[in-house]
C-alpha cells in the first residue's frame, strides 16, 4: 500500500510540475508572439512611411519636370515666334523694296 501511494505522489508531482512547465511555456509562447506582432506592426509602420516619403518625392519631382517641360515648351514657342516674325519682316522688306 505504502509503494502506491509514493508511486501516487510520484504521478502526481509529475503531473503538477508539467502542468506548471506547460504554463511556463505557454506563457513564454505569449510574450514571443506579443514580441513579434510589435515587430510586424513596427516593420509595416516604417514601411508606410517609407512608401509615403516615396509618393511625395516623385510627386516632387512630377511637379519640377513638369514646370521644366512647360519652360521648355514656352521656350521652344517664343523662338517659334521669333523665326516667323523674322521671316515675315524679310518678306515685307523685300516687298518694299522695288527690283533692280
Amino acid at each position: 500500500m505504502r509503494n502506491q501511494e509514493e508511486q501516487s505522489l510520484k504521478e502526481a508531482k509529475r503531473a503538477e510540475k508539467r502542468t506548471a512547465e506547460q504554463a511556463e511555456q505557454l506563457a513564454k509562447d505569449q510574450v514571443r508572439k506579443k514580441a513579434y506582432l510589435v515587430r510586424e506592426e513596427a516593420i509595416e509602420k516604417d514601411s508606410k512611411a517609407r512608401k509615403t516619403k516615396r509618393t511625395e518625392k516623385q510627386a516632387a519631382e512630377e511637379i519640377g519636370k513638369s514646370a521644366k517641360d512647360q519652360a521648355r515648351r514656352d521656350a521652344s514657342l517664343a523662338k517659334e515666334q521669333a523665326i516667323a516674325e523674322a521671316q515675315e519682316a524679310r518678306k515685307l522688306k523685300a516687298k518694299k523694296q522695288p527690283p533692280q
